[in-house]
């Protein structure tokens, strides 16, 4: 079993008109061994911002840490929030920096950009960014959000229908991967609010 693996996961965020949604699983296991089933992957960097981080859970709190002491900095310094795709390149550079014994992290990170415009982006653990228009995938259960999002995606979306959309990917996905599941958690942010919603999955 990959380290990646240890824990299970499964995070996707998606790109609607004006907004996105960033939505993983709650279990935290150790293997086959279900630990908590409330474990939070996804955090807020500021209002238009958020963060997803698939694989080792201790790694993906150290890394987080990190990144929140380094946007600290930035606000004190330049008296803003950084862009989407400046915190991108900050994770990338950390991550690329411990590239010989790196973090076992797999980040998504999703944000509205200038004039509201939604960015998306994954990166692997040495921090090779890969950026999409339409949605990023990442953890045990990306095999299956792939095919999920493939064929649920639609441009545009509002959203009240975007949240269908992830919700129904998320679901789908966790219930054909056995590391990850027990319910989902799921993010909608536009321009003017955040919508956080809990799901109920099949809890096995």
């Amino acid at each position: 079993m990959s380290i990646f693996e240890y824990n299970g996961s499964a995070l996707v965020a998606m790109v609607g008109k004006n907004c996105f949604a960033i939505a993983s699983d709650r279990r935290l296991g150790v293997q086959l061994q279900t630990i908590a089933t409330d474990f939070q992957r996804i955090s807020k960097i500021h209002d238009r911002l958020f963060l997803g981080l698939s694989g080792l859970a201790t790694d993906a709190q150290t890394l987080y840490q990190r990144l929140v002491f380094r946007h600290k900095l930035y606000q004190l310094r330049e008296e803003r929030d950084m862009k989407p795709e400046t915190f991108a390149s900050l994770v990338s550079a950390i991550l690329y920096e411990k590239r010989f014994g790196p973090y076992f992290c797999q980040p998504v990170i999703a944000g509205l950009g200038d004039e509201d415009k939604p960015f998306i982006c994954t990166m692997d653990s040495i921090g090779a960014k890969e950026l999409a228009k339409d949605f990023v995938v990442a953890g045990t259960a990306s095999e299956s959000l792939y095919g999920a999002c493939e064929s649920m995606f639609k441009e545009n979306m509002e959203p009240e229908e975007l949240f269908e959309t992830v919700s129904q990917a998320l679901l789908a996905s966790v219930d054909r991967d056995c590391l990850s599941g027990w319910g989902g958690h799921v993010y909608v942010v536009t321009p003017t609010e955040v919508k956080e919603r809990i799901l109920k999955g099949r809890m096995d």
